[in-house]
């Protein structure tokens, strides 16, 4: 698993991009049924089964109920519980409920899952952000809630002049690694990005007062421009005695209100709403304040339905509410921005630069209203890789509820706001996310560590790919390029398909701590369940993912021939020139060249590599797991005496001699050395294995781990070559 630190989703998320790295789904899954090929996935929900708002809640007390046995079955402690979040339902009756989990009634951060039933009831498969029990010491810290509020403000980077107050520090169990530990969860407010009250999540070990984990709860755009209207449209509104409001019944009740440029900090401060004596609002113009207003009604509007007609989700949360809007927030302010501590969104005034122009393009609103799906279903943690999927997750949906609201004056295309006058044109493309020379449009290992917002490139760009294949072609009027990472050229499977299967894969898959190794995962079982496991749908979505370097190309299943991909080494038996028959034995180009069960290889500094910055992380669940990390086309030189040279470190809460815990190694399936918990050492030890009888042959490397149920022990691996 990835093991950087990372948190649950940020409270506030907008419309700017950002990133940090995350703990991929762990699943545990059995093979599910799936939908046949050419399935359509225009039927509502994906192929998910509409539900009443009644029957939700039922279904969510159903789950409840059941919460106490399906924790049993999974191997859960006495000390942990579950609490039903949501429940999906399949066309077939399958059941897909999404739990959060706490430990002695603790929190648990990085602690969520989803469990998929047959319609029987019968657990058939679960996807958890946590593999295993959690297992801590205690729950009485040795920190107080007031010393760890002090270390927070000092390990607070996003803010300024930071203040912490111990009501604003609360305890949690914090699993985001492998070892769960005992920490507080502060919010330290200060000067930043947002304004004079910026606010920033940290995590404190509760015995050390280490940083574990920090973000901003507001993460905020600053843009040159920006600005649209829709021109003339047909907006819902509410009659009342003395005339008429901008609360829409037919979208939940939805309620747009005047700001009246009230600042960030407080951006409701001065709200009012807005109302009139006749139903005509708005002149076209932002010298208006109406026009803002008609503008966001619409574009929320348009994500209400595009969400219903697409997926049968009634509303943000799937519970048929509507949110607050809130527009002509601040006076200068070049910005949108949605809070699910209020289920409302914000949107700034514009400023001089870009005519004043308010943020209320309809992607705008669609990319707001949409990170409140994100936070009610996978709740993808605001920071590393998982915050970029959540970034790009809004874009993605944005987009879409552009193309479906087919505005004449706004025509769909994969730039995101196109319509808000930026200099460069738009503030991101997804055809081509580096074109404004920050955002990344390929995987690489340090995307875990840029702002969310630029590592959202990475998931933008596989989603176009994706929908419209490569190749230049011109989508509502503007040029798009279908260019690659690794030169291949592909067809796409259309924009209705790919959001379906990114639907079903958030709603269903995903978990707080997905990366974009799991996402891959994700879509792939999501194509699967849409479309078949054999179906074009779902190789062309493997390519689309190989095109943005997260992972290969699956066999074309027309002719069952692999894809081959260029970054895959194909080396013949004889010596490499750097003297390592090994592609990346020191792991610092990330996963290139390995092929891992879990994301084993990472960077994360709850451990430490023994050279440069990169390192595999075997085990350490403290629970019956098992791990594999492997290299295939090895050519092992054809003279002298050739040997596999690899730095092993051991930690263990196991004691005494008896091998618990194992790592083996293994070539061409045959075990060549085991370690265990009783090689235990306090730093890295080189480990050497005889490779003679492989002489001149290509070979298979595999590092094969196992750990049983009681007490964890974790295995190092650092420095690996062959030669």
């Amino acid at each position: 698993m990835n093991r950087k630190n990372a948190l649950a989703a940020g409270v506030a998320a907008a419309l700017a991009l950002g990133s940090v790295t995350m703990v991929a789904t762990q699943s545990t899954a059995a093979p599910r049924p799936t939908a046949a090929a050419g399935a359509s996935a225009s039927q509502p929900g994906a192929g998910f089964r509409a539900m009443t708002a009644d029957a939700r809640r039922e279904a969510i007390r159903t789950a409840g109920r059941n919460a106490a046995a399906t924790a049993r079955e999974l191997g859960m402690g006495p000390d942990e519980r579950l609490v039903a979040k949501d429940v999906l339902i399949d066309a077939d009756g399958s059941r897909h409920v999404r739990y959060d989990r706490t430990y002695r009634g603790l929190p648990v951060i990085g602690g969520d899952l989803v469990v998929h039933l047959a319609e029987d009831g019968t657990i058939t498969g679960s996807d958890l952000a946590h593999q295993g029990a959690v297992r801590i010491a205690g729950t009485t810290p040795k920190l107080t809630a007031a010393d760890a509020s002090a270390k927070a403000v000092k390990h607070a980077r996003h803010v300024k002049k930071a203040k912490a107050g111990s009501k604003d520090s609360a305890l949690v169990v914090y699993a985001v690694g492998k070892i769960p530990v005992l920490a507080y969860r502060s919010t330290v407010t200060g000067e930043g990005e947002t304004g004079p009250t910026s606010r920033e999540a940290v995590i404190v070990d509760a015995t050390s007062g280490a940083a574990l984990d920090q973000y901003e709860l507001h993460q905020s755009v600053t843009g040159t421009g920006n600005g649209v209207t829709v021109g003339q449209v047909s907006i819902e509104t509410t009659q009342t005695a003395g005339g008429y409001t901008l609360t829409d019944a037919a979208h939940g009740g939805t309620i747009v209100y005047d700001s009246y440029n009230s600042p960030q900090s407080n951006p409701r401060q001065n709200a009012r709403s807005f109302s009139k004596t006749t139903n005509s609002w708005g002149s076209g113009t932002s010298s208006s304040r109406e026009s803002a207003a008609v503008d966001a009604s619409y574009g929320l509007a348009k994500t209400w339905d595009y969400y219903k007609d697409s997926f049968n989700r009634s509303g943000i949360r799937n519970d048929g509410r509507g949110a607050r809007a809130y527009v002509h927030v601040d006076n200068s302010l070049v910005n949108a921005f949605y809070d699910d501590n209020c289920f409302c969104m914000y949107f700034g005034d514009g400023s001089s630069q870009n005519g004043n122009t308010p943020v209320t393009a309809v992607d705008v609103a669609g990319h707001e209203m949409s990170h409140g799906v994100t936070a009610a279903t996978a709740n993808l943690t605001y920071s590393g890789e998982s915050g970029g999927l959540n970034e790009a997750t809004s874009d993605i949906f944005g987009t879409m509820v552009e193309f479906y609201a087919n505005n004449v004056g706004d025509p769909g295309d994969y730039y995101i706001g196109e319509k808000l006058n930026m200099s460069g044109g738009s503030l991101r493309r997804m055809d081509d996310p580096a074109t404004d020379g920050r955002s990344l449009s390929c995987w690489n290992s340090g995307a875990g560590s840029v702002d969310v917002h630029l590592s959202s490139g990475i998931g933008n760009h596989f989603f176009y790919l994706a929908a419209e294949g490569t190749g230049a072609k011109t989508i509502g009027g503007r040029p798009h390029t279908g260019t690659t990472c690794n030169n291949d050229t592909f067809a796409g499977i259309g924009k209705d398909k790919a959001a379906a299967v990114w639907y079903r894969a958030l709603t269903t898959y995903m978990t707080s701590t997905t990366n974009y190794a799991g996402a891959r995962t994700t879509t792939l079982q999501a194509a699967a369940d849409l479309y078949g496991t054999n179906s074009q749908e779902r190789y062309l979505v493997s390519k689309a993912w190989a095109a943005v370097s997260v992972g290969t190309a699956l066999p074309d299943p027309g002719t069952g021939t692999p894809t081959p991909s260029p970054s895959t080494p194909t080396p013949s038996p004889t010596t490499p020139p750097s003297g390592n028959a090994l592609t990346n034995g020191g792991f610092e180009q990330g996963t290139s060249g390995w092929t891992q069960s879990d994301n084993i290889i990472t960077n994360s500094s709850l451990q430490a590599a023994r050279d440069g910055s990169w390192y595999a992380w075997m085990m350490g669940y403290g629970a019956d797991a098992i791990e594999s990390l492997s290299q295939s086309n090895i050519a092992v030189p054809s003279t002298g005496t050739p040997k596999l040279t690899f730095w092993l470190k051991v930690s263990t809460q196991e004691s005494g001699s008896t091998a618990y815990d194992t790592l083996k190694v293994n070539v061409n399936g045959t075990t060549l050395a085991t370690y265990s918990n009783a090689d235990a050492s306090s730093g890295y030890v080189q480990k050497t294995v005889d490779l003679s009888a492989h002489k001149g042959q290509t070979v298979k490397l595999e590092f094969a781990g196992t750990e049983d149920t009681y007490l964890s022990t974790i295995f190092l691996l650092d420095g690996i070559t062959i030669g």
